[in-house]
């Protein structure tokens, strides 16, 4: 395996932890709103962030606890 194949394949695993645990929603949140609602303020990261975990909080949907 050379160096540029395993440099890629790091990557790509990296993408895909990060989008398993939601790392990049704000992310995919800035770019809907800017695709979608352009006129829409965007909240800041910290703001956002707090908002999804009390959500997640309010309504846990498939989790155990």
């Amino acid at each position: 395996m050379t160096a540029l194949s395993l440099s890629a394949l790091l990557k790509r695993a990296y993408w895909y932890v990060a989008e398993m645990l939601g790392e990049n929603a704000y992310h995919h949140y800035v770019e809907h709103l800017r695709a979608h609602h352009p006129e829409a303020a965007i909240t800041s990261e910290k703001e956002f962030w707090r908002h999804k975990w009390a959500e997640q909080e309010k309504n846990p949907g498939a989790r155990c606890c």
